[in-house]
């Protein structure tokens, strides 16, 4: 498996414009439009910082993986994501090795990305995704 950066840093937010607001209006930076993916009950920004990006997570849904996070933990850093040349090739090498996922095939994701978690018990408990972008 080959990563080759660090693509970007989820941050689960309660209300996206109040996020947005701070990081615009505080910190400077500017949003590249917002994105809502049906499937993960979620809608995000992201904000290019560098080389990387922060992504803005809000639940559209009380249900969703975001709303439950913020729910047990509060908002703040909700996944670490970083960029590989080959998500097939890394999931194989990963399940080869024994890592538990939670995704066994890559699936869509925000920014046309493919996407795959790894279970924080397998990371040393970090939400771990991997992301491959064309």
């Amino acid at each position: 498996m080959k990563v080759t950066k660090l693509d970007h840093i989820g941050i689960a937010v309660k209300n996206m414009d109040e996020a947005l607001a701070f990081y615009r209006d505080t910190l400077g930076l500017s949003s590249v439009g917002e994105e809502v993916i049906d499937e993960q009950k979620v809608k995000v920004a992201f904000l290019p910082l560098g080389d990387t990006e922060l992504e803005l997570l809000e639940s559209t849904s009380p249900d969703g993986p975001v709303a439950k996070f913020i729910e047990k933990r509060g908002e703040g850093i909700q996944h670490v994501a970083l960029r590989v040349e080959n998500i097939e090739e890394a999931l194989k090498e990963l399940k080869e090795k024994g890592f538990r996922l939670i995704d066994q095939q890559p699936r869509y994701g925000a920014g046309n990305a493919k996407i795959a978690f790894l279970h924080p018990k397998a990371t040393g408990g970090i939400l771990l995704e991997i992301s491959e972008r064309e």
